[in-house]
């Protein structure tokens, strides 16, 4: 059983001295600022401008000249890996009743449907596209998911590895740009794939990588600039993590705007994370939180030179994003961006407030709060301003119309931070997260626990596929909250992806902004 708060040793709850702050022991970043500034690729736009025109070209014409539906099927699903799962992910309310036709009269899926391994892939995947009330569905995961298991020691290795990775994670689920990476390897084993597509592919993956380290160059200025390494040595420097988060959220390059904004905001939550969580005494926290909330300049002077030096940093971007917003789309931002700020503190201070108190939140308690301290709302928040023209003629009330959507993004990250990362910092002494709360309420097993808070994540992924559905809201906006549940369960996956990002995080950090494609 994991331990309760009354097991751990906690600090007065005054000013520290320096060696009474606790300390996470986090590790060096990845990548300095010299190193980032270093990197190069032989791919760029303007020497390769022509091979990629000329390889689009190609592929319109293969597409244009396919005839045989089967076959124009299988060249959209090797490009948006898609299928029937095409009308749902794009917004199109496709029956569910379609399944049907694979049932027998005894109204079970039928036995001979389960030595079609690639029919099997395509039900098991569509049926993550579920909402709530469509039992066929969860019906079909359920018959796939046994069939696929069963199939296992019958197949060849490169089939064995899509059906366990099918198993693992489903595709609906998987952060965009590390799926068409795994995608590319997959698709040159296949024996009917198109060169023209798979040239086309690697190259505008190696293309992308370009653009991604001019705005990594730009980023590590920025950081460096801020002095925190100097001035808030205590906290994480995982401006190469955090930029991948953004990767994940919104990978072409037309979207430069969205992935700098998340990474600066992302970068300073992560600094005020830290600041809650690890440095600060509780009544130095209380005061950061006041002046925070009020943006009260006078009570930002009385606060000690650490946190001056990062509400400095966190006003500068508000006021940096502001005026963008103000300049090229006419609407007076600030004020909710501020909000945004104070939220996370009172979400913050919420729970710094139990850890000094003592107090084992129940669970629902800790996740009432621990959706917003998650800090993806704010980040969510603020991506709207930055796609200002598509909430332009619905500001402000569309923020309020985007609280469910945004509430289910978030709700899926904290329950994946807190599978990934609650054991490492149940070890430090914080407070329990959910998967400890629900130990400690229910006296259930860990196993038991983690596969509730498994199922938790599972039914808010219905909520967000009834937003797709619907398809109320711009699709900018839908794509960035779903986005940012998937990048977050690929971050978390392993372990904590953000605070020890020296193994599995690296090495897609690595393969996707770093490494281009063999061609």
């Amino acid at each position: 059983m994991a331990p309760t708060p009354q097991s751990l040793s906690h600090p007065q709850p005054n000013s520290l001295k320096e060696e009474q702050r606790r300390s996470a022991n986090y590790h060096p970043t990845i990548c300095d600022p010299t190193v980032i500034k270093s990197f190069t690729t032989p791919y760029t736009y303007e020497s390769h401008a022509t091979k990629l025109e000329e390889l689009k070209q190609k592929a319109g014409r293969l597409l244009a000249t396919t005839i045989d539906t089967a076959s124009l099927l299988k060249l959209i699903d090797s490009l948006q890996r898609l299928g029937f799962r095409l009308l749902r992910v794009h917004g199109y309310p496709a029956t569910a009743d379609v399944f049907e036709k694979f049932k027998g009269v005894d109204g079970k899926f039928m036995d001979s449907f389960s030595g079609d391994i690639e029919g099997l892939l395509s039900l098991e995947e569509a049926s993550f596209l579920g909402i709530q009330g469509e039992q066929i569905l969860e019906e079909a995961k359920g018959f796939t998911g046994e069939s696929l298991k069963d199939s296992l020691g019958k197949l060849d290795k490169v089939k064995a590895q899509q059906v366990r990775q099918s198993l693992e994670v489903p595709l609906h689920w998987r952060m965009e740009r590390i799926e068409a990476r795994n995608f590319i390897d997959s698709y040159q084993n296949d024996d009917t794939k198109s060169s023209v597509l798979l040239d086309l592919a690697k190259l505008d993956y190696n293309l992308t990588q370009s653009v991604y380290q001019q705005e990594l160059k730009e980023l590590a200025e920025w950081r460096r600039d801020l002095n925190f390494k100097e001035k808030l040595s205590f906290s994480r420097d995982r401006l190469m993590e955090i930029y991948f988060l953004a990767i994940g959220l919104s990978f072409e390059p037309k979207y430069a705007k969205c992935r700098i904004c998340f990474t600066k905001y992302a970068c300073l939550a992560t600094v005020v994370d830290d600041i809650y969580d690890i440095y600060g005494s509780l009544d130095e926290l209380e005061s950061l939180t006041k002046a925070v909330t009020g943006w009260d300049v006078k009570a930002v002077e009385e606060l000690p030179d650490y946190m001056r030096v990062m509400f400095s940093a966190m006003s500068d971007f508000t006021n940096e994003l502001a005026q963008e917003t103000l300049e090229h789309h006419g609407l007076d931002v600030l004020p909710y961006i501020k909000e945004q700020w104070a939220i996370l503190c009172r979400a913050h201070i919420t729970e710094a407030r139990w850890f000094y108190g003592v107090h084992t939140p129940t669970f629902d308690e800790y996740i009432k709060n621990g959706w917003i301290s998650i800090g993806s709302l704010g980040g969510l928040v603020l991506l709207c301003f930055v796609e200002a023209n598509s909430i332009i003629d619905q500001f402000p009330h569309c923020l309020k119309d985007y609280s469910q959507l945004f509430y289910w993004s978030s709700f899926i990250i904290r329950l994946s931070d807190d599978l990934g990362t609650s054991k490492a910092e149940m070890e430090r002494g914080d407070i329990p997260k959910a998967v400890q709360s629900y130990i400690i309420e229910k006296g259930v097993s860990e196993d038991e626990a983690r596969d509730h808070v498994k199922d938790m994540i599972k039914c808010s992924w219905k909520k967000i596929n009834e937003e797709i559905v619907d398809n109320c809201f711009p699709k900018v906006i839908v794509n960035l909250s779903k986005n940012m549940a998937r990048t977050a369960q690929c971050m978390y996956q392993h372990g904590d992806g953000v605070g020890t990002s020296t193994g599995v995080t690296k090495d897609c950090i690595v393969s996707s902004i770093l490494k281009p494609i063999p061609m």
